[in-house]
């Protein structure tokens, strides 16, 4: 195992496998030392112009002194807390980002949330997060662990804790919390958990997690698992790899003989951070008082292991409050009336738009509210697509015969999409991966590669559509004017979705069913019932579903599941159960049953197909601890999409949508600061967490009590 350098925690390995990121930072983020406009870091100290884009990627050293709020100062001095030396690592982390003024402490702010939305910051905040995202997810950054490093086909990984993090209660982090989680909870058939991707091998086996000391985390996998590094930095609100083991045990069955046979719910709402104050937590915040369908509020944790730059313990701000509303559109209407400070990010649960835009600006005077524009990262927004495992054999073959699915996409009008639902911006796409993935900016080739899948059926061909269909016999053969299935039925595309989409989602598929209907498709909009519909689906019932966005980042193997379809809420949902139950003793049993009523429902990749290729090249560069050979074999998938896609079906991607922020919040980053320009809408970029909150602050705090 190679030595690690302990200055910046890389080791021969680590740069091995994190070169192709490193090609990416280089274009995005180039002269870093060199100045550009923007205010001097510090606000009203400073003097010289500094580049305030992006953030270093060497950990900074950690400050020669600490300081800390007000509030815990007095707290000190009364003898209820340790003093901040004693509370905080040795090295703690250090919050990079270039953009980033020494801010002031205390304050609260107001941030609304769905009340039917279990809220909790792990949503919204790093601090749970082993590593932790930077440059738009195009560099991996130190988190609560510290350092890192590989064997040489990358089936081991070693990871270095930061030492002296503790427990919002005071209790320090250990190693020792990791394995609770994973032996005591992931692995207990007892307990209602899963080992998520970053604890799974390329062959989806479950690592052994193991602790020589308490400082130490070593991962072994049954076969080379070079990508699983990245996956710490991803699903902050599902991975959370640390459980508070000192608290949570006795709820446990292992370790309290009393407790009752519901003790794996119990201890599921004992560590529900969200709503049980007692829990302890690793967050800048930690809940103080939850009323359900009313109010959530979220107070300093005075244990947070995070600085600036000048050594301030943050977050600066005191507390959280988040209103809780039922109805989206009477929240907007709050937000222009002044009752809000911030909305914006994954973790917002209102669906502000840009078509929300000019009332927010309308109002601007009244609500003192300003609108920023983040870059939303998604590669084709809103999306449609079929259930390749459709029951109906004839509709099936229909669906899964290419020319088919291209003949609708050249008959879909995305420049109708771009100009009706984000105001012509964004690209016009087919449906891809993020444009910001790794794998499209590594070489020359990527962006060849991005713009062969990007532009390979866009075009708005309706004629060359017409076409096509007529070849495949989806002709009008009965004279009604509309066309028939190639056996003489009737043909109807049925277009799924939940009866609580977005306006914007409903408006997408009435402007699909306008466009084929154009070239003789008979089209039925299925609005249904939320409760169940992921169920239906899962099932292969229902034929088609629109509104949907590709919401994917970094590479195309961090987050696979629409690249290969290996989630049944995707394309292809029987194959995708099958997936999920390979190499189990469930993957052959029922064989004399149809795949629709079996026990998940579920089917075999058919032998050489889309399916069966793409997870045999999933399976190989998964397992590829070389980044450019990786990215290689990610050519070679894409160009199965290419050639026999689309197998979903976008319209515009990477548009911009509004962030929400009062006038008086400072460090909440502009788009041209931040690598991407911002991403809110990516699954693996948990935003607003990569941008740090626990660094906003007020310019006068008093003012916002």
């Amino acid at each position: 195992m190679d030595p690690i350098d302990q200055r910046h925690g890389l080791s021969r390995r680590r740069l091995l496998v994190s070169s192709a990121v490193a090609a990416v930072t280089a274009t995005i983020l180039p002269a870093c030392s060199e100045s550009s406009t923007g205010t001097s870091r510090g606000g009203e100290g400073g003097s010289a112009a500094v580049n305030r884009r992006g953030s270093p990627t060497k950990p900074m050293a950690p400050p020669q002194q600490l300081k800390e709020a007000p509030a815990l100062a007095s707290r000190v001095k009364a003898g209820e807390l340790p003093p901040v030396e004693k509370r905080m690592p040795a090295r703690p982390y250090v919050v990079p980002h270039r953009w980033l003024q020494v801010g002031k402490y205390g304050g609260s702010l107001r941030m609304p949330a769905s009340a039917s939305v279990t809220f909790s910051p792990s949503t919204l905040l790093y601090g749970h997060a082993p590593l932790r995202w930077l440059n738009d997810s195009q560099d991996l950054a130190p988190g609560l662990v510290e350092s890192w490093e590989s064997n040489d086909d990358a089936s081991q990984w070693t990871l270095h804790l930061r030492e002296g993090v503790r427990w919002s209660d005071g209790t320090p982090l250990t190693a020792d919390d990791a394995m609770y989680w994973w032996k005591d909870l992931v692995l207990n058939e007892d307990y209602p958990a899963v080992a998520p991707d970053s604890g799974r091998s390329s062959k989806g086996t479950p690592m052994t997690l193991s602790a020589p000391d308490a400082h130490t985390l070593v991962m072994d996998f049954d076969n080379p698992s070079a990508v699983v590094i990245f996956q710490l930095a991803r699903y902050i609100q599902w991975d959370v790899w640390f459980q508070p083991k000192h608290y949570l045990k006795q709820f446990h069955a292992a370790y309290n003989k009393k407790v009752g046979k519901d003790w794996a719910n119990i201890h599921a709402d004992k560590m529900n951070t969200a709503q049980n104050p007692d829990c302890p937590t690793l967050t800048g915040w930690k809940l103080h008082s939850y009323r359900e369908g009313v109010s959530i509020t979220w107070e300093r944790n005075p244990y947070y292991w995070c600085v600036d730059p000048d050594g301030n313990q943050l977050p600066y701000i005191d507390e959280l409050v988040m209103p809780l509303f039922q109805d989206p559109e009477v929240a907007k209407l709050q937000i222009q009336s002044g009752q809000a400070d911030y909305v914006g990010g994954w973790g917002s649960s209102v669906p502000m738009t840009l078509a929300d835009v000019s009332g927010l600006k309308r109002s601007a005077k009244k609500s003192r509210m300003r609108v920023l524009l983040w870059n939303t990262g998604t590669g084709g927004t809103p999306a449609f697509f079929f259930n390749y495992d459709y029951p109906e054999e004839a509709m099936r073959e229909l669906i899964r015969k290419p020319e088919f699915r291209q003949a609708l996409s050249h008959a879909h009008n995305r420049e109708e999409v771009r100009k009706t639902l984000y105001f012509n911006t964004g690209e016009i796409t087919t449906g891809t991966h993020s444009p910001q993935s790794v794998e499209y900016h590594t070489t020359a080739e990527g962006p060849k590669m991005y713009r062969s899948w990007r532009d390979s059926y866009a075009a708005y061909e309706p004629e060359k559509a017409k076409q096509m269909l007529d070849k495949l016999g989806v002709v009008d053969s009965d004279g009604d004017g509309m066309r028939n299935m190639p056996n003489g039925d009737k043909l109807t595309l049925r277009i799924s979705y939940s009866a609580e989409s977005t306006a914007e989602s409903i408006t997408y598929n009435g402007l699909l069913k306008r466009d084929w209907e154009q070239i003789g498709i008979s089209v039925q909009l299925d609005p249904l019932p939320p409760t169940g519909f992921d169920e239906l689906w899962q099932r292969g019932e229902l034929m088609s579903q629109g509104g949907w966005g590709l919401t994917t980042l970094h590479d195309h193997l961090l987050l696979y599941y629409w690249f290969c379809s290996t989630e049944p809420t995707v394309w292809a949902p029987l194959q995708a159960q099958w997936w999920k139950v390979r190499g189990t003793p469930a993957e052959h049993t029922e064989a004399d049953v149809s795949p629709w009523k079996r026990h998940p429902p579920r089917l075999e990749p058919e032998a050489g197909g889309p399916v069966d290729r793409l997870w045999k090249g999933l399976a190989q560069a998964l397992s590829e601890p070389e980044a450019l050979k990786r990215t290689q074999l990610v050519w070679d998938m894409i160009k199965i999409h290419v050639d026999e896609g689309p197998f979903f079906q976008g319209s515009v991607a990477n548009f911009p949508v509004p962030v929400v922020v009062h006038e008086d919040l400072r460090n909440v980053p502009e788009r041209d600061q931040l690598a991407f320009g911002g991403l809110v809408n990516t699954w693996s970029h948990p935003t607003p967490a990569v941008y740090d909150p626990e660094t906003y602050f007020w310019a006068n705090p008093a003012d916002h009590t």
